[in-house]
């Protein structure tokens, strides 16, 4: 690995690496921010997924998390959004290719050669996160948009390796909206089938048999006033399968709020409590 950033931040450091991901096959860059804390002790460990178009740089330029990061001890750990470099296929549009990984393992070419980004945000990076840095194997997840479909897919079908998983603005129903739809056809194929194992609002459904003990709760927070609310990401659908499901769902519909990092920045520190409770806990 190679250190590209290093600033001193809230007592802590902020850096980025890059490393070569084999599971992706190109080079990768990630931030991790190191609390103070984490000079004389491990910390546990929350992974942020961001949303279209963005990469490791959006969350800790814009959320102001480390402040909060450093109140409770906990690490920060955000990789890019989908792999990246001149052999790495991509599409025209900000909503296919690269920066639009939809945190998924495709199985269509051209883009299963590289874009595996369930794999490696649930194996390689946590690994290497663990091995190289004063961390501990507790682990929450968040997101946004994108990267709240992400973050509640990869809680959802994994569970026991998350202590507790939350989002903004998350696609909650991929499977039924114009994002998810055009990413799934390109990456996984026709096969809607194939697509429930990626969508939020259907993990839920397919879990409702589980004892309650099993389910993690979801902590979703989402502004009415987001341009994307009606078209692309639907709550009222995770709300409904929640309610029948019997799974836990804190949706807090914040008014006034859009889709950017100023709602972000407004709510990470509530969020970030939330997963310190679980981790700490």
């Amino acid at each position: 690995m190679e250190r590209i950033e290093h600033r001193a931040c809230f007592g802590g450091w902020q850096d980025v690496w890059r490393h070569h991901s084999g599971v992706l096959d190109c080079e990768m860059n990630f931030a991790v921010y190191l609390p103070p804390q984490a000079a004389r002790e491990r910390c546990p460990v929350l992974y942020w997924l961001s949303g279209l178009t963005c990469t490791e740089q959006n969350v800790i330029t814009k959320a102001g998390a480390q402040r909060h990061a450093a109140e409770h001890g906990v690490i920060l750990v955000a990789p890019d959004t989908s792999p990246r470099g001149d052999g790495v296929p991509d599409a025209e549009g900000y909503d296919l290719g690269k920066g639009a990984g939809f945190y998924l393992d495709a199985t269509q070419a051209p883009w299963s050669a590289h874009y595996r980004m369930y794999d490696y945000v649930v194996n390689e990076l946590p690994a290497l996160v663990e091995a190289d840095f004063p961390a501990t194997d507790a682990r929450a997840i968040s997101g946004h948009s994108m990267g709240g479909h992400g973050a509640l897919t990869i809680a959802l079908k994994n569970p026991g390796r998350y202590r507790s998983v939350s989002a903004f603005s998350p696609i909650v129903a991929p499977s039924r909206v114009p994002w998810g739809e055009k990413a799934f056809v390109a990456y996984l194929g026709d096969d809607r089938e194939a697509w429930k194992r990626h969508d939020t609002v259907e993990l839920v459904k397919q879990g409702r048999l589980e004892q309650a003990s099993e389910k993690l709760p979801l902590l979703v927070d989402q502004g009415d006033a987001d341009e994307f609310l009606a078209t692309q990401l639907k709550p009222e659908l995770l709300r409904e399968a929640c309610a029948a499901a019997g799974h836990p769902l804190t949706l807090r519909m914040q008014p006034g709020y859009d889709h950017s990092y100023y709602f972000i920045a407004s709510f990470i520190g509530d969020h970030i409590a939330h997963h310190a409770r679980a981790l700490r806990g």
